[in-house]
This record gives C-alpha cells, structure tokens and sequence, in this order.
C-alpha cells in the first residue's frame, strides 16, 4: 500500500527525483573512493617518506571531498522539496476527497481520524520520503561499492562481511516485523485522543454544568496511557535496534583488526590496505544503519498510508450526474415522491415511503417527535446524502441529475445545529453569495432580527467571529445563520428547528419577517415548537419515519391523533384551538 502511494504521487517529479539519485550516486562514489585514496598515501606516502606525494594526493583528496559536499547539499535539496511536495499533494488530495465525502461517510469516519490522517498521518509519510531521499538512496550503492571495493583489497579478510552483513539483515528484520503491529495501535489510539480531547474542548460547558471535570480527567488520561503504553512498547524495540547494530559493528572491527594484523605480519596485506579496510567496513556498517534507520520509520508509514489511501478509496454516496441538468424551468417546486433513506447496516430505514409537496409563496412545515426523521428528510433535498428509495423532486428533476452548484443556488439550508467560521460578521454572511453589498447585509440581518446586536459589536459588520461561532449566544449565532441564507436569495428554504434558541417574542418577529421576505419562495420548516408552525400552509406530520398525516393546524387537530398529542404537550385544549 505505501509503495503503490508513493508510486502514485512520485510521478510527476520524476525529472528532481532522477537528478536527485544521479547526485547521490555522485556524493556516494566519492566517499568510496576517499578511503582508496588514504591507503595509496599511507603506502606510498606516509611509509616510504614521500612529501610530494602526500600533498600532491591529499589535494586530490580535498577535492573530492568538496565534490561530495557539493553533491550531498543538492541531493538534500532536492529531496526536501520532492517530499515536501508529495505531502502537499497528499493532504491536497486527502482534503478534496472529504470534502466530497455526505453524511454518510463523515459518520463512518468520524472527524478526529479524517483530521489525524490529513495531518499526523501524512507526515509520517512525507517524513519516509524525505529519508529515502537523503539516506535510502545512497545507502545500497554505499553496501555494494564498499564491498566490492573491500574485495578488491583482501578477499580472505571480506569473509569477515559474509558473517557481518547477515546478522545485522536478520536482526533488523526480526524488529521491524514486531513494529509493525505497535504503529498501528499506536495511530489507532491517537485517533481516540484526539477524538476525547476534541469532546471535552467543545463540550467544556456540559462538562463544567454537570460537574464532570474529575469524570472527564479520567477518560482523558486513560486514553492517554493506552496511547503511552503502546509508545513505549515501540520504544522498546527501537531500543535494541542500535545497540544491535553497534555490538555487530565492534565485534566485525575487533576481528578484523585481529586477521589483518596476521595478514600483514604475513606479508599478504599492507598496512594503508587494512586501513582502507577498515574504512570500507565502517561504510557498509553504516549503509545498513541508515536502511535501518529507514526500516524504522516503515512500519508507521506503512500503517499511515493505509490509512490515508482508505479515504482515497472511499467513495462518496453522493455521487455528481454524469450529465448533469443545467437549468431549471419552474422556481422552488419541491416534491418528495415514495423517499426513503436507510444507513448502511441499519435494520429499519429512517424514511419511509415519504410523500410531500411544497411549491412557490407557501409554508410547508414538518412535525413530529425526536427521532421521527424530520432532519434526514430535509437532508435528502440539498443533497447531504442520497434517498436509497423513491425520488427528490426540485421543479420536477431529479435532484441526483442537477449540477451541484445550480442545486446549492436553488436549496439552502439552515442546519438544526448552525456553524458560523472563523472571520468576521461579514465574511460568514458572504459564505453563500461573494458579491453581496453591505446594504444586502444589513437588510438580512434586519429581517433574521439579527441587526441590533450586530450594531452593537466593535466594527458591526467586520466584528470577529470565533471559530464555531463560540464567542457569540446559540440565539445570535441561529439569527446570523439565517442571514447567511437570506443573502444567498435561493428559490426554496429549508429550515431545521432553526428558531428553537429564541424566545417567542424573537421567534414570532422573525417568522413575520420571513414570510414577508419568502413571499414568492418555497419554505420548509422544522420545528419542535407548534406556535413556529401553526400558520403554516400545509403541516406534514412524521411518525417512525412515515407521513402519518397532511393538512392545515385545524384539520390534523381534528383528525389526527398524532399531532394532537404533540399540540397538547406544549398548550393548552384553548390555546391550540
């Protein structure tokens, strides 16, 4: 999975990537050839005396090694800028396939994992490139070029490195294949602090009304030692890792000082030949740290790209029309005809069978109890997912064959819980309509009641909004979520229990406003509150998902036992009359 990722992102840089290896290649050569170099000046230098020649190849040497220097700077370069690249578009890509994602596949995931697999896990990703760059790459050219080179000094002493190379493979081997399972606990149990520490910041209110501080300590610090214990379980093969190496390394040394030395006392090897040896050996030694070290970060990276290539490969249930419609001949008609809607694995469907009609200059309210369907109903028209039965209907097309962005022109919805974005008063009214002049503004905030506390903010318009809205009340943020949308001016209005956080009086001035404002558009409120739509035109009814009946106030008072019951929870035989 991390290789078909990295193939899959690493192709439009091949051009960096080539020059990048031939630089390595380069830097690698030339560090081989340094400790050639060393030995010819030991032998026909150093023993025989000769100055000239010392200087004359100790230059050559400066050189080369300048020529390395020079070379492992680019290589680094172009390294750093490739990863950093391949992470952009990672998370790019990431990014664009949330985004694409309904209500079906953001539950699936759930946001604290769609957020640690566009960070945390593209890092680590983007961290294994960098490596294999900066050390992967040179690293087998390094192993080859030494051994090859240290045969060609003394084959009897490279038998040293058939001993050698193998342990250290094996050793290495035998701890990356334990890690592997650890990084993935470890990336699933970051996934669950996040998704604790992400509760208790947004829900810090609930927390402290009820008093569960010592409660919520509890949930957080036991996720935070699950994810502590698996860490250090990881530490602890990363722990033997080096001192493994290391103890090989000085062992192969010890033995090959102690052959050479006879080799020499022999007179089959020279001393400058041993030195070169020695050298040679330090270099394979520490070709196979660096892969090492890279095989350390392999597992994680492995997990992670699984991970990310999980959402790559997910598919949204909203799928955009092949050929889509590109205009619509009616204005604001809306029709539900048999819609029903089922989560996957579900044993009932939340929508069954649902038949509903709303047209131009008239309220459509829907009612019924918690849990009855009514905001996955309002869901399926602006398409946040998709009917699994019958048909959505906005001026007689299928809202499945409509151009998504001439659907998000036609439908807006005011959600039942409302999110206001970091910025100011201005730029979240302009969310749905970029080129709305002030006056349009201030004439949506006039209409959502929403105008004399804007005005009473520092700046008014250009007043700083917290991310979430949390800095100002649910009644004001529910109000500036309603001019959002009346500044957008669609054909049909779908409003989700948006006026359960004001109070009656607020409530009936807006709704007054409203209908003066929607006169010729489609509206479709939800409500909990029977004084929020009591006026209206038509009241569908939900019951477990079905319409168990239609009609105005007084006909379903009369008829309908359903909606009787809920009328007379909240008023009175007189005040519902």
């Amino acid at each position: 999975m991390l290789i078909r990722l990295l193939r899959t992102y690493l192709t439009p840089y091949k051009k960096p990537i080539g020059l990048l290896v031939l630089l390595q290649f380069l830097q690698t050569c030339a560090t081989l050839f340094l400790p050639t170099l060393n030995a010819d000046i030991i032998d026909n230098g150093v023993v025989k005396g000769d100055t000239g020649y010392i200087l004359s190849f100790g230059a050559l040497m400066i050189g080369i090694s300048l020529a390395q220097v020079v070379c492992n700077i680019g290589a680094v370069y172009y390294g750093a800028r490739t990863a950093s690249a391949v992470g952009r578009d990672l998370r790019a890509a990431v990014f664009d396939r949330v985004q694409s994602f309904s209500a079906r596949e953001l539950g699936h995931f759930g946001a604290p994992s769609l957020i640690t697999r566009t960070t945390n896990d593209v890092q680590q990703v983007q961290m294994l490139a960098l490596m294999t760059f900066t050390l992967l790459v040179s690293a087998p050219i390094m192993c080859v070029g030494g051994i090859v080179l240290a045969l060609g000094l003394d084959v009897p002493l490279s038998g040293v490195l058939l001993a050698v190379v193998p342990v250290l493979g094996i050793a290495v081997g035998l701890i990356v294949r334990r890690l592997r399972p650890l990084f993935r606990t470890m990336q699933v149990r970051l996934d669950t602090v996040n998704r604790v520490l992400r509760e208790q910041i947004t829900g810090n209110r609930v927390i402290r009304a009820f008093v569960r501080d010592t409660y919520e300590e509890e949930r957080f610090r036991k996720a935070n030692t699950d994810l502590t214990e698996v860490s250090l379980g990881t530490g602890r093969m990363l722990a033997l890792m080096f001192p493994i190496v290391m103890t090989v390394v000085n062992v192969s040394s010890i033995a090959v000082v102690w052959f050479g030395a006879h080799r020499i006392d022999s007179g089959g090897m020279q001393i400058g030949a041993l030195t070169a040896f020695l050298a040679y050996l330090m270099q394979i030694v520490m070709s196979v740290m660096m892969a090492t070290f890279m095989f350390m970060m392999v597992p994680r990276a492995e997990v992670c790209a699984e991970r990310i290539q999980e959402v790559l490969e997910t598919s949204s249930s909203v799928v955009p029309p092949k050929a889509p419609v590109l205009e619509l001949r009616r204005h604001g008609h809306l029709e539900l005809r048999g819609a029903g809607f089922r989560y996957p694995g579900a044993e009932e469907p939340v929508l069954k069978g649902v038949d509903l009609v709303a047209l131009p200059g008239e309220t459509t309210a829907v009612i019924g109890s918690t849990g009855s369907g009514k905001s996955t109903l309002l869901g399926l028209v602006p398409r946040l997912f998709d009917a699994t039965d019958g048909e959505v209907l906005v001026d007689g097309v299928d809202v499945r064959t409509v151009e998504p962005r001439l659907l998000a022109r036609t439908v807006s919805l005011v959600p039942q819980k409302p999110y206001l974005f970091a910025g100011t008063v201005a730029t979240n009214l302009r969310y749905g309509n970029p080129d709305a002049t002030d006056e349009e503004l201030w004439h949506a905030l006039e209409v959502a009641q929403a105008k004399g506390f804007v005005e009473g903010l520092e700046n008014g318009l250009d007043a700083t909004i917290a991310q979430g809205g949390t800095n100002v009340s649910g009644g004001q943020r529910q109000r500036l979520a309603i001019a959002r949308t009346l500044v957008q001016r669609p054909e049909i209005y779908l409003f989700d229990d948006s006026f359960s956080a004001l109070d009656y009086a607020t409530d009936a001035a807006l709704r007054a406003a409203l209908a003066r404002e929607t006169a010729e558009a489609t509206v479709v409120i939800v409500a909990q509150r029977v004084s929020t739509i009591r006026d209206a035109d038509r009241i569908v009814v939900l019951d477990e998902g079905r319409v168990v009946g239609t009609g105005r106030h007084h006909e379903l008072m009369a008829d309908n036992e359903t909606y009787r019951e809920i009328v007379l929870s909240q008023l009175t035989e007189a005040e519902a009359a």
